[in-house]
């Protein structure tokens, strides 16, 4: 089927009013978009509004697009209203099956024949999600990373009755926005980058049950060391750069021998009472008593001045 051209889109509709649908939101506002905000329930308007004009203050140090404004943002909880009119969908409904498949029943019917559907789901397989949709062939996953409107990745794969064609288009305007779209070949459990976050949280839980380290050591080791640098090269080419002359090569042949040694502990420990109230008390200590807004703010700015640092380099449109 032919699609819209992805420079003619104009009106995006994101469906689902928590912190993804609201940082999709804030995301294509940004970049000159009308958005049609769906929201469940009216009530929810207020809140929703909030974390957009949150988003936005950071959205305006990183640059708006020139036609960028917040008057170009409606809200409705009539679906057929949201999505009648739209030229691409993102959906970021609650992480639960049966209320994907009976929305994207609706949404197969609603929605534009041309208009590709793209949900947030961070577990879901589209090739569940799809299976009572009458259009399923223009579904899609783009799986964002939290705050979308911060952080480029898109991680994005079809399911069985997915036209590849969809998933490229969507792919071409996700880039358009500025977006970073990682295209999977097949659909796995955890895509990519939620993988690697959970190796990492996996081995943090085990050296806090054994008293190796604690939650705050944990944080500082990561802030201080991995954790600038694979802001810029990834795991993989920061070896590559860390090997000198010999690349790659010399670090597997240096520290390949150490993947032997019983350091990881890749099976989830069991989350035992003193486990669960360990992690809660640090981190409540770690927070000095800063509210979840203050420490939202605190993080967007770092978020921020990272962007602002991509930008220099070239690593962010």
């Amino acid at each position: 089927m032919s699609r819209k051209d992805i420079h003619d889109v104009r009106t995006v509709s994101c469906v689902g009013a928590g912190p993804i649908g609201g940082g999709w939101a804030a995301h294509f506002l940004a970049k000159g978009y009308d958005v049609i905000s769906y929201l469940h329930d009216p009530a929810e308007e207020a809140a929703f509004r909030r974390l957009i004009n949150t988003a936005w203050k950071c959205l305006e140090q990183i640059g708006l697009a020139e036609d960028a404004s917040l008057d170009r943002l409606t809200c409705t909880s009539d679906l057929a209203e949201a999505v009648g009119k739209a030229d691409f969908v993102q959906e970021s409904v609650p992480e639960n099956i049966e209320i994907k498949q009976a929305l994207y029943e609706k949404l197969g019917d609603l929605v534009p024949a041309d208009v590709v559907i793209a949900s947030s789901t961070s577990g879901l397989s589209m090739s569940d999600i799809q299976v009572r949709c009458s259009t399923p062939e223009r579904t899609v996953v783009a799986h964002p990373f939290n705050p979308p409107y911060l952080l480029p990745l898109v991680e994005m794969v079809g399911g069985k009755k997915t036209d590849p064609e969809a998933l490229k288009w969507a792919a071409a305007f996700y880039t358009l926005t500025g977006k970073a779209p990682l295209i999977m070949e097949k659909e796995v459990p955890g895509f990519v980058a939620t993988r690697l976050q959970e190796a990492v949280w996996r081995e943090a839980l085990h050296m806090i049950e054994n008293g190796e380290a604690t939650p705050e050591q944990i944080d500082i080791a990561m802030v201080n060391g991995p954790g600038p640098r694979w802001a810029f090269a990834g795991p993989c080419f920061t070896y590559h750069i860390g090997g000198g002359e010999g690349g790659m090569a010399y670090c597997l042949d240096q520290f390949g021998p150490a993947l032997k040694f019983p350091w990881t502990r890749l099976v989830a420990p069991e989350l035992t009472k003193e486990l669960y109230d360990s992690l809660v008390d640090s981190c409540d200590e770690m927070a000095r008593g800063r509210t979840f807004s203050e420490l939202s703010e605190e993080r967007d700015a770092g978020l921020v001045a990272i962007a602002q640092a991509w930008k220099k380099i070239g690593k962010m449109a």
